[in-house]
């Protein structure tokens, strides 16, 4: 084995990478010695990988305060100090409730090592991601019911690895915790669970918390496995396993002590993305507009996904589809972003932000894309889609609408065909929907969120009812 370990250093020293070694295991009557290896490459080697996790929960269980504790590298002081830090609005700082999509970065090098400290700004985070071979974005979304619209749009539109479900051990799993976990196990979205203010609550609510969560996950519905860290081997074994099987990793965490935060951010630091990325790398350009912005002194600005290809400064690609004709016009990239930090090209499974050449702010909105002019993408009115009622009062019919939420595309459509008279919660069926507004650009087998109301459903794009898109 040692042998074995430092033939595979000397490989990783001569490409540039690092062998780090997570765990041992002597060999047994049973079984031969083994050894779990972690591989990363160095800053400047490589690509930088990119980790997104969705964090996930009821309105006041401890979402932003943790988002805050991991990025910054401090502790809360119990009266909302670390919350503060992450939070965009006047009125999130005032209510301590968040009310819009948050990105925040955790750096790491190739080590391992976290590169977050308690001088962490957003002003200055491309400091660190210079130095970084390994980004965790954490996208903290909204817990309130008011906006479930913003939490549905962050957990289509971010292409999400992961879910975070955070749940108070002095409030147990009420409210949105369940909304929003059904949503993220439909979507076929990884979750592991953290449970937070283990301080605050009484031995016995704290209890009755995790044992009323245990009995959820093992329900026929949803058939998890809860498995308890307590140990970095089961860190270990979890961060491997997540991904590709039906465990449900549970943390007990403390934000004001700091219980349980090493093992979290031994898990973050191990989660491998889930989406194979390097295979689309070679495809054509494709950029998923999730945010656009006004920039004085430099124009038009898009941030979003690089979905596939590669996209350098001085691209030609095709932006849209346009409000007016659903049409893509050809437009210039003029300078790259990653993480704040200027970059010569981005890669497929990286967050950007482009500036774009001649392109007024108003002809931009979110929900379009950047293309290659290759791939000859188009829009289309009407689409066929696979959907599953969570929830819905009375029935569903032909002409029912609702919001669509598919990746960064929202907006209403109506139903104008399906295979059944009629749908209620829990039914499946095929449907055909038209939207309302404009045409929309979709990838086929995209999963999607509808809302309208107290209404839930989630769905998947089986094909296209235009004959443009058909081709």
């Amino acid at each position: 084995m040692d042998a074995a370990l430092s033939s595979l250093r000397d490989a990783m020293q001569a490409v540039g990478a690092e062998a780090r070694v997570l765990r041992s295991r002597p060999a047994t009557r049973d079984s031969r010695a083994s050894t779990d290896v972690w591989v990363r490459c160095r800053p400047g080697e490589g690509e930088v990988l990119e980790v997104h996790v969705a964090v996930i929960g009821n309105v006041d269980s401890g979402k932003s305060t943790l988002v805050g504790v991991l990025t910054h590298a401090a502790l809360d002081d119990g009266r909302g100090s670390a919350r503060a830090r992450v939070f965009t609005h006047g009125h999130e700082q005032s209510t301590g409730r968040t009310s819009s999509i948050g990105q925040h970065s955790i750096c790491l090098d190739a080590s391992g090592t976290f590169l977050n400290d308690a001088q962490y700004r957003p002003s200055t985070a491309s400091d660190y991601v210079a130095r970084a071979a390994k980004i965790i974005t954490l996208v903290d979304l909204a817990g309130h019911t008011k906006y479930f619209k913003t939490t549905a749009s962050g957990l289509t539109g971010h292409l999400p690895d992961y879910a975070a479900v955070v749940i108070g051990a002095n409030a147990g799993v009420i409210g949105m915790c369940k909304e929003h976990l059904g949503v993220a196990l439909a979507l076929q979205i990884p979750t592991f669970f953290v449970v937070t203010k283990v301080d605050l609550a009484p031995a016995h609510v704290a209890k009755h918390s995790l044992e009323t969560l245990t009995t959820i996950l093992k329900h026929p519905s949803i058939r998890k496995k809860p498995f308890m860290i307590r140990s970095m081997d089961d860190v270990i074994t979890c961060a491997k396993h997540l991904h590709t099987s039906n465990l449900a990793p549970i943390f007990v965490t403390s934000c004001v002590s700091g219980a349980g935060l090493d093992l979290i951010r031994t898990f973050l630091d191990l989660l491998p993305q889930r989406h194979q990325w390097s295979t689309k790398r070679a495809e054509g350009a494709q950029f998923m507009i999730n945010e656009v912005f006004g920039v004085p002194g430099v124009g038009t600005v898009v941030s979003g996904t690089v979905r596939s290809g590669v996209i350098v400064p001085g691209s030609v690609l095709a932006l849209g589809p346009d409000v007016s004709d659903g049409t893509f016009k050809p437009c210039a990239v003029k300078s790259v972003h990653f993480k704040r930090l200027p970059v010569d090209h981005v890669v497929a499974g990286q967050t950007a932000s482009l500036a774009l050449k001649k392109v007024k702010r108003s002809g931009v909105r979110r929900g379009m894309i950047l293309a290659d002019p290759g791939l000859h993408c188009s829009a289309g009115w009407e689409f066929e889609a696979e959907i599953a009622v969570l929830t819905h009062s009375t029935t569903i019919q032909t002409r029912y609408q609702a919001v669509i939420h598919c990746e960064a595309v929202r907006q209403s459509a109506q139903v104008v065909g399906m295979d059944r008279d009629r749908l209620r919660s829990g039914d499946r069926a095929t449907v055909r929907f038209r939207f309302l507004q404009h045409p929309e650009y979709l990838t086929p087998g995209a999963r999607f969120v509808f809302r309208e109301g107290k209404t839930k459903g989630v769905g998947r794009v089986v094909g296209f009812a235009d004959e443009k898109r058909k081709a």
